[in-house]
């Protein structure tokens, strides 16, 4: 009898493969979707003086370390430390492709359960950063607004019409949020199950002095870092605002646009940081000119690299 050749099994599709280009995509189509503001920052670039850009290189490169010691932070287990290095650059490129930051949330989210923390606990170190980052630059505005009351004209940021419409808002998200939880029964036992879980989580990582000056340390040292580097772009193009009102005019406008669900803030950033720049006293044209050669820095040059990152990091399962 001969024998019967069995089937060959069917190839399996190469998923890693196909998420490896998936960042590079969404760099082309987000590069495409904004050639002309990419263009014009580029065009400034030329214009500038280089020391001072070259330390806002530098500036930004220190917010990934940022980013960093602060995730370290709030995670009681030790990280591998290179690796999340790593991943905190990729999850920049991330966040500028996926709406109000949830792609630096999922790649982080990710690497930690890659690493071995629970998924509760990982959600937990997840909403811990984000309450330490967000109370640190808040907190942060409020003492530069204290110490230089005359920083931003806020008349110009925001009618006293407009505060009406704003504070309605809010009320109705909470009203409506409260009204979910008290007649929804599963999502009130799943929130309280996840507050447990991220109480717990802080008093663990506020035993360890170590981990809590690093969460909260890194989370004061990311928004300083970004001021300083919007600050000095200012000085690189000759904007005539002092640097600690420009420091203050980008913590309002971050904050300001953080409810604003655009990738990566793209757009919304770029139109905030302006309002805010005029509101600080620079005219028109300098600011565009300086926001642009801004995001430029920040955004544009890093963004293709670390896509290449976040796909090397996909294809080795560190993500």
């Amino acid at each position: 009898m001969t024998a019967v050749p069995s089937p060959r099994s069917p190839r399996r599709l190469p998923v890693r493969r196909i998420l490896c280009l998936v960042p590079l995509l969404l760099v082309s189509l987000v590069a495409v979707r904004h050639h002309s503001v990419l263009a014009e920052g580029v065009g400034h670039l030329r214009t500038a003086q280089w020391p001072w850009l070259l330390a806002a290189a530098g500036m930004t490169c220190l917010t990934w370390v940022a980013a960093a010691v602060t995730r370290q932070g709030a995670v009681v287990q030790r990280l591998p430390r290179l690796r999340l290095l790593a991943t905190q650059f990729a999850a920049g490129a991330a966040n500028h492709l996926l709406p109000t930051g949830l792609g630096a949330s999922a790649v982080n989210l990710r690497f930690m359960t890659v690493c071995g923390v629970p998924l509760a606990r990982s959600s937990a170190a997840l909403a811990l950063y984000l309450l330490a980052e967000g109370v640190t630059r808040v907190g942060l505005l409020a003492v530069l607004l204290l110490v230089f009351p005359d920083a931003l004209r806020l008349g110009s940021l925001l009618p006293d019409a407009a505060w009406g419409p704003l504070l309605g808002a809010v009320a109705a998200v909470v009203l409506l949020v409260v009204l979910a939880l008290a007649s929804v029964r599963r999502l009130r036992q799943a929130v309280c199950a996840f507050l447990r879980t991220a109480l717990g989580e802080a008093r663990s990582v506020h035993t360890r002095p170590a981990r809590a000056l690093a969460l909260w340390g890194g989370s004061l040292a990311f928004p300083v870092l970004q001021a300083a580097g919007l600050a000095t772009v200012g000085l690189a193009l000759g904007l005539p605002v002092p640097v600690a009102h420009m420091a203050v005019a980008y913590l309002a406008a971050t904050v300001a646009v953080a409810l604003v669900p655009t990738p990566g803030g793209i757009g919304s950033v770029e139109a905030a940081l302006v309002v805010a720049l005029v509101a600080a006293g620079g005219p028109v044209a300098p600011a565009t000119a300086v926001v642009l050669t801004f995001r430029v820095i920040t955004v544009w040059l890093p963004l293709l690299p670390g896509a290449l990152t976040l796909g090397a990091l996909v294809r080795l399962k560190v993500i």
